[in-house]
Parts: structure tokens; sequence; C-alpha cells
């Protein structure tokens, strides 16, 4: 993520000095509104990219939030191919406003990736769920399986996932962001007792979406 802050950084930066450099041959009200442009670019980029650090919860069975934002749907049975018995769902929106670094839910072992193109339609509906771009990520822990659903949004063009199958992987790291306004979709074992319903709000590592009584 520090990467993509930096290039976008650097970028602005020379469009800075490209405009104080060509001061003389603008009039001063293009130099003023252009200068006041780039650097309110800057100021956007820093806030959008911010990455707090965040305490994250100690505990036997908890599973946190893999994002900030709201909780716009809460299922407690759910059908799903990768699930042999009904599981729970929690999806949280993201909006423009919200810390976009994505975290690891409970701690254990990547065992799927699957990325599937799509289009980009608002993500504050369920039905982009099925038709946006997403990636899906299985994690393996002491609770069974859990699986994590980065969908983009109308703004959001770009999914950032740093997981690889076979990593080990700790309850808060950061995996991964998806940019300007998106969708996560936390799919659990139905032996999770959820703790949020719709409308909450909550931070990512931070918040405790449910309790496995099973580890």
């Amino acid at each position: 993520m520090a990467k993509d802050v930096g290039n976008i950084m650097i970028a602005e930066t020379i469009l800075l000095i490209g405009a104080i450099l060509g001061w003389r041959f603008m009039d001063s009200w293009v130099f003023l509104i252009t200068t006041v442009v780039i650097v309110c670019l800057m100021i956007l980029t820093l806030y959008f990219f911010r990455d707090p650090d965040r305490v994250i919860p100690a505990g036997k069975g908890l599973v946190v939030s893999p994002a900030d934002g709201r909780i716009v749907r809460v299922e407690e049975s759910v059908s799903l191919p990768m699930y042999m018995v009904p599981a729970k769902m929690v999806a949280i929106f993201l909006s423009l406003g919200d810390v976009h670094i994505n975290r690891v839910p409970i701690s254990g072992r990547v065992v799927s990736l699957e990325y599937s193109p799509g289009c980009y339609r608002p993500a504050f509906t369920h039905h982009s769920s099925e038709c946006n771009e997403q990636q899906l990520i299985g994690i393996k822990g002491a609770m069974g399986k859990v699986y994590i659903k980065q969908i983009a949004g109308m703004v959001a063009r770009r999914i950032v996932c740093r997981l690889r199958v076979g990593d080990r992987i700790r309850r808060g790291e950061r995996f991964g962001m998806i940019k300007f306004g998106s969708r996560i979709e936390l799919f659990l074992p139905s032996s999770v007792m959820l703790k949020v319903s719709e409308g909450d709000r909550v931070r990512g590592g931070e918040s405790v979406i449910g309790v496995s009584h099973d580890v």
C-alpha cells in the first residue's frame, strides 16, 4: 500500500513542481487555481490512504472486522458452494471517507484465492456481490474456514490483495485494500455467534464481528 501512495504522491509532486516552474508563463489566477487544485489532490491522497494503527483484541475464537465501514447486511443462514452446511454472512460498505486498508479477520493459513472480473455497480447494493469485480479469499483457522470477498464499487477500479495461497497470517494483519469506495463480505461457519447488526459502524482489525466457542 505504501508503494501505491508513493507513486501517486510522486506524480502529484511533479505536477506541483511543474506548475511552480511555469508560473511565469501563466496568468496569476491560472497559476493560483492550478496550485490549489494540485495541493488539494495531495491532501486527499494522504487522507484516503491513511493507515492508522489499531488495537487488535486478544482472545480465542474472535473474528475481527476486515474493514472500516457500516454493516449493510447480516444473514444468519446462507447456502454457499464452499460450505457443506449453511454459513453466516456479514457485509460491510466502505464509503469514500472510511479507512480502506483491509485486515485479516482470523489467524490461520490462506487456502484459496479466486479473482472474478465484473462490472462496477454501487457497492452498497446487494446485487454488487454477484456481478462486480471481486476477490474471494479463503482462510483456514482453528474455527474452520472463513471467506472474505473484496468487492469493487462504482468508483473503485482496483482491488489490492497481498496474500498468496499458503501464507500464514494473524488476526488484524493488513492484507490489502479496495480503492475509492467498496464492499467487503465475510462468510463464517455456522458455529460463530455474531456480535453485530445492520447499521453498526465497525473498525478494521478492532471491532469484533463474532465469536466461536468451538475453538
